[in-house]
Order: C-alpha cells, then structure tokens, then sequence
C-alpha cells in the first residue's frame, strides 16, 4: 500500500511557500505568481514547485531567476516551519498547464469562428437563385 505523505506533504508545503512568498520574499522580479502545484518525491527528499506568472515572457524568465536566488531563504523558512528529518531540496519551474490550455481554448474558438463562416457561406449559396 502506497503512503500518503509525500501528497499530504505536497500540500502543507504549497500552503507555506505561497505564504513565504506573499509575506517575505521582497525580491521585485518575483512579482505576482501563484504557485499551482507542489510535487515531493517519495523519499520526501526532493519538491518541484510549479508556479504561473501572469506577465509577459520577460516577467516570467526574472521570476523564475528571483525564485532561484530566494531558494536559500525559503528552504531556510521551510525547515523552521516544518519538522521533518531532511529539509527537502527545492526547484522552481514554470508551470505551463495555463498557457497550454489557453492556446487549445483559441483554437477551439479559431475552428468555431471557421466552421460558422462556412455554414453562413453554405446557407447563402442556397438562397441564390439557379
């Protein structure tokens, strides 16, 4: 049977780091993100925080280079906040589910768009006259 700590864990850790970010990081290149998603490791040795930027490419780049600098620091926090054996090491990534589903969600409407134009145009060609 497979244990649940790590996703509990996973949890707890999303919770505190969106906490750390909000209340002590005061590095301006990490300006408003979310943090959407917390892997730990079975091991609970090793945390990939996901996080979502809403900004342009260049916001997106300093912030993932804020939160490298800020690793240190928040890690530091973690360990204070929450007993554990081993403070896990942590790794930020960019979380592209967002934009992802953003991009489906305009073709989606690209192929409506076509699809209406091509019934208006069929529709009309049968009103003409033969």
């Amino acid at each position: 049977m497979g244990s649940n700590r790590p996703a509990k864990l996973a949890g707890t850790l999303k919770k505190k780091i969106s906490s750390i970010i909000q209340t002590e990081i005061k590095d301006p290149r990490i300006g408003f993100v979310t943090i959407t998603h917390v892997e730990v490791s079975a091991d609970l040795r090793h945390v990939k925080v996901f996080f979502s930027v809403l900004g342009t490419e260049k916001e997106k780049k300093n912030a993932l280079i804020g939160f490298k600098q800020a690793t240190g620091f928040i890690r530091k926090l973690v360990a204070k906040s929450i007993s554990l054996r081993y403070v896990p090491e942590i790794v930020f990534k960019f979380d592209e589910t967002f934009e992802y589903g953003m991009r489906i969600n305009e073709l989606l409407e690209r192929i409506k768009r076509e699809d209406e134009q091509r019934a208006k145009r069929g529709a009309q060609g049968d009103k003409e006259p033969q």
